[in-house]
């Protein structure tokens, strides 16, 4: 059910005012980076310019022909985002872009595009950082060998990262290979993966299939952080999960047990592999216990035991509550199947059903900080929002957007403060508004304000919202004034 946007911003505002009265004057440490996060076919545009080849995107309906535009106007926006004092924007590398079969033959103009977008941040005091893939598969790829469930395709990829990194290494520190690499271990890893879609991809006979879909993408990581870390040993890179707290729905042990199962496949698998080399004790039991075979290499995990993070990443947007289902009637549903989804009367949740959280992000950073031993950075945060323009010529007035990030950026203040979790930094998503994951357009993240509607001269101007002020406040201030 959708929550107006007066309750929610007002429920925000409480969380916040009660961390004011209960907490002490807390700071971040000297060269925390706060910033933003896009992904190349929701902000580049250009599908079909310098070179670029095409992607699965080319078949998905959406805005990604322009999108925002970033190809022509990543000056324009990079200046914006030094206004706000950020000090960190993660983009994305096109695969099909650079390779414009995905194998093969590097187009030299793709790769003098990300070249120059890092140029431009750079001498705006803002670092770039360079997400590899999120989930646009070059369509010759998917096509031919179907994404990642092939480990050709595996070798491509690794091909592709290498060229990537040669070119921006001297420039970027700051790496990630996959995008949210948790949910290639879900049904929907089938569509990010660029890999054949089944009928119905929640049936449990795909689970192996999925399953196999993930170890591919993981050895695809561990090789890359290999060569990484071999060559540029100044370079920084870690694995980045989708993470969303499981709460149980009671303290019915039926309830705590499927929330730490669900818990553990869906948040912890890829933060735990990464930290310690291997794959954790209790996913090889689950996957003996389904009877799942994995094809895996010799030389695939002594890729794994070699692979170091240098930090653990995330991006959150809510929490989850799960109750144990009821009897299952088919014997080989999941463990994730066997957690039924309920409603927590104690979060409220956005127009999309999103639970807003700021206590959930809490407790993300400091268990990821305590359980994997590495920094934690967090690459992507925010409320999605339907707005237009005010006719008087106003700026947007996302009071909703303020209350929101102040209450997250005050609970990763106490995960750093009260917890002793280490952060590297705060990135939200979309700061300039983009298309959604689905090529909507409506749904808004941004502070920035971008028109689609206008024509002209004025179609995707940029226009500030009212929280571009507070942000560039925030961020300038280094988290100290969320007033």
């Amino acid at each position: 059910m959708a929550i107006p946007s007066a309750r929610v911003a007002d429920g925000i505002a409480i969380c916040f005012m009660e961390h004011k009265r209960g907490g002490c004057a807390m700071s971040l440490p000297k060269g925390f980076l706060w910033g933003n996060s896009v992904s190349s076919m929701q902000y580049d545009g250009a599908q079909h310019e310098g070179g670029k080849g095409p992607s699965v995107y080319e078949h998905k309906p959406g805005a990604w022909e322009e999108a925002v535009d970033g190809y022509h106007r990543f000056c324009e926006d990079n200046a914006l985002m030094a206004e706000m004092h950020m000090g960190c924007l993660r983009f994305q590398t096109s695969w099909s872009r650079i390779m414009p079969a995905g194998e093969g033959e590097v187009n030299p103009e793709g790769l003098a595009y990300y070249e120059a977008l890092a140029d431009d941040l750079i001498a705006r005091g803002v670092e770039p950082m360079v997400c590899l893939y999120h989930f646009d598969m070059p369509l010759a790829l998917a096509e031919r060998y179907g994404g990642f469930a092939s480990k050709h395709v595996v070798d491509a990829f690794v091909e592709y990262a290498k060229v990537v990194i040669d070119a921006l290494a001297p420039k970027v520190r700051w790496w990630i290979t996959f995008n949210e690499q948790n949910l290639y271990s879900m049904p929907l890893a089938f569509d990010i993966a660029g890999a054949p879609k089944p009928e119905h991809t929640d049936d449990p006979a795909h689970e192996a299939e999925i399953l196999q879909i993930a170890h591919n993408v993981m050895v695809a990581h561990a090789r890359v952080a290999n060569y990484l870390h071999e060559n540029y040993p100044g370079c920084k890179i870690g694995g980045m999960c989708a993470f969303a707290p499981v709460y149980p729905a009671s303290c019915d042990p039926r309830d705590v047990w499927a929330a730490t199962e669900a818990d553990r496949l869906a948040n912890w698998v890829v933060l735990d592999t990464c930290a310690h080399g291997g794959y954790p004790a209790y996913y090889r039991a689950y996957l003996r216990r389904r009877g799942i075979a994995l094809e895996i290499t010799a030389e695939e995990v002594a890729a794994l035991a070699q692979m170091r993070n240098d930090f653990s990443a995330l991006s959150y947007y809510q929490s989850r509550c799960v109750a144990a289902a009821d009897a299952v009637d088919h014997p080989a549903a999941s463990a994730l199947e066997l957690a039924r989804p309920v409603d927590n009367p104690h979060v409220e949740v956005n127009e999309w059903g999103w639970g807003i959280d700021p206590a959930g992000y809490r407790r993300a950073l400091t268990e990821i900080y305590e359980r994997t031993g590495l920094p934690v950075f967090s690459l992507e945060n925010g409320i999605g929002w339907r707005e237009t323009l005010p006719e008087d010529g106003s700026p947007v007035a996302d009071d909703y957007r303020i209350a929101y990030h102040r209450a997250h950026i005050q609970a990763l203040k106490d995960a750093v403060e009260l917890d002793g979790a280490e952060v590297i930094g705060y990135l939200g998503w979309g700061l300039l508004d983009i298309p959604s994951s689905s090529g909507d357009i409506e749904k808004r993240y941004g502070a920035v304000y971008v028109d689609y509607a206008a024509e002209g001269r004025d179609h995707l101007r940029r226009l500030p919202k009212k929280s571009f002020a507070w942000f560039a406040q925030a961020f300038g201030s280094n988290g100290e004034d969320l007033d």
